[in-house]
């Protein structure tokens, strides 16, 4: 202001996450062509293990499951993993097909790259940042 310049500054605010949940145990390992529960969790004790990946049950995760159906690709841990939907249970739960398997360990990215998501792109935490 003393010098009468305007300065704008830009960031670069996170958007919604979708990560996989906690593990019951050690990271589980997914192999090609197992069929498993992805779905969110159903309590506090509903975490990852063999046969069963979860997610925490949060508006932008839910929301992600419920736009999946039969065909598309969940992208675990940066691509490194994928299922493909094969059934959808219910608008929290999913049967998966290991396409690209791999060592699942806990809190690693979902990313699916072909479905609109029904959550808002700006979470709570984002509006607090931009405010900063």
């Amino acid at each position: 202001q003393e010098l009468g310049r305007k300065v704008e500054c830009l960031g670069d605010l996170q958007g919604p996450k979708f990560r996989v949940g906690e593990l019951a145990a050690d990271p589980i390992e997914l192999k090609n062509g197992d069929v498993l529960e992805f779905g969110i969790c159903k309590d506090d004790n509903d975490n990852i293990r063999e046969g069963r990946i979860t997610m925490k049950p949060t508006i932008e995760q839910k929301a992600l499951i419920a736009a999946s159906k039969p065909g598309i690709d969940l992208l675990l841990e940066d691509g490194i993993m994928k299922v493909n939907v094969v059934e959808k249970l219910s608008d929290t739960e999913l049967k998966v097909k290991v396409v690209r398997g791999g060592k699942l360990k806990a809190r690693k990215g979902v990313n699916v790259p072909d479905v609109e998501i029904d959550c808002a792109a700006l979470t709570a935490k984002d509006i607090e940042d931009a405010e900063f």
